[in-house]
């Protein structure tokens, strides 16, 4: 029997979201502006931890999953404030590799719906090594991975490869900074996993087709058995190989987006752990992202089984199916 529902594999950051007053920037052209050469007094400033590999952990364990995480990080207080939340929420940090090298940290200004601005500094998340992990205390189900960059790719397309092997059903979400290497950079790990979920630009910049309909097919001709694709207020997509199923939701008050995708994403690959159909998948994760971002931070929002089937017989998800 499997130790783990699943491990989630991908970056840890400390974020420290600030907030200014509005008065002293402004938005043009989707571009945030500061002045140049001023100290900006900050209305807020808030501590949380982020990381697709940490958000995802956390909405798997509070939607009922056993769930551990692997990630590489540093050795002094960052490291230790990540664990110490991580363990807040019942989540294994026993396969997580400490060394040299500083924690990832993120700055995130001004996060106002879709103004937030994004300074990333991924540090040892770069350096996770396929040495550094002993393969057999992957004693799971599913492995979920995020994007990795580096030395970290290279170890999760060798994970990838073990999980192939050993039968444990495996998700992939990778982020823009992947996305843009191609899809000859990507094959091989895209080739090994199950389900395959990215927002709507990073399709395009893997498969260069401009329509959902001709991404997922030639998402799903690079091996998954299901692909998703995100895009923002339309919603999400499913494509199984035959049918394309569309989620949309109520428009609501959106107060900052950060972590909306790991958040959709981990309750989508939740319910199909789970059994669900793709149908109660998709709504699964709306509902968990709509929920995230009316909250300041990536895992506030995260949603718990309770609340999260409480939304899920009042919330308004409409869902279409087609043929294609």
């Amino acid at each position: 029997m499997a130790k783990f529902d699943v491990i989630t594999i991908g970056s840890s950051t400390v974020d420290a979201f600030a907030q200014t007053d509005t008065k002293s920037v402004s938005v043009k052209k989707g571009k945030i502006q500061y002045p140049s050469g001023e100290k900006i007094l900050l209305s807020d400033l808030k501590f949380t931890i982020g990381g697709g590999g940490t958000n995802t952990a956390v909405s798997f364990s509070r939607l009922g999953l056993k769930t551990a995480y692997l990630g590489r990080m540093g050795e002094h207080s960052n490291s230790s404030r990540v664990i110490f939340e991580l363990k807040k929420d019942k989540i294994d940090t026993s396969l997580v590799v400490r060394g040299k090298g500083r924690t990832g940290y993120s700055i995130i200004l001004d996060p106002k719906g879709h103004d937030r601005t994004v300074l990333a500094y991924k540090g040892s998340n770069d350096c996770l090594n396929i040495n550094q992990i002993k393969l057999s205390k992957l004693n799971t189900n599913w492995i979920y991975f995020s994007s990795m960059l580096k030395e970290g790719f290279k170890t999760i397309t060798k994970i990838a490869d073990y999980a192939k092997k050993k039968g444990i059903k495996t998700a992939f979400n990778p982020s823009s900074y992947l996305a843009g290497k191609g899809k000859r950079y990507l094959s091989k790990m895209i080739s090994k996993t199950d389900i395959i979920v990215m927002n709507k630009e990073e399709a395009r910049m893997i498969t260069r087709k401009q329509k959902i309909e001709s991404m997922m097919k030639d998402l799903l001709k690079m091996g998954p058995e299901l692909a998703v694709i995100t895009n923002g207020d339309e919603g999400a997509f499913a494509y199984d190989g035959e049918n394309l199923r569309q989620v949309k939701a109520s428009k609501i008050k959106v107060l900052d987006t950060t972590g909306a995708g790991d958040s959709f994403t981990s309750a989508f690959v939740a319910g199909q752990i789970k059994g669900k159909t793709i149908e109660e998948s998709l709504k699964m994760g709306m509902v968990n992202a709509q929920s995230v971002i009316t909250k300041i931070g990536a895992k506030e929002g995260l949603l718990n089984v309770r609340d999260l089937n409480k939304l899920m017989k009042t919330k308004l998800c409409r869902i279409t199916k087609k043929k294609i």
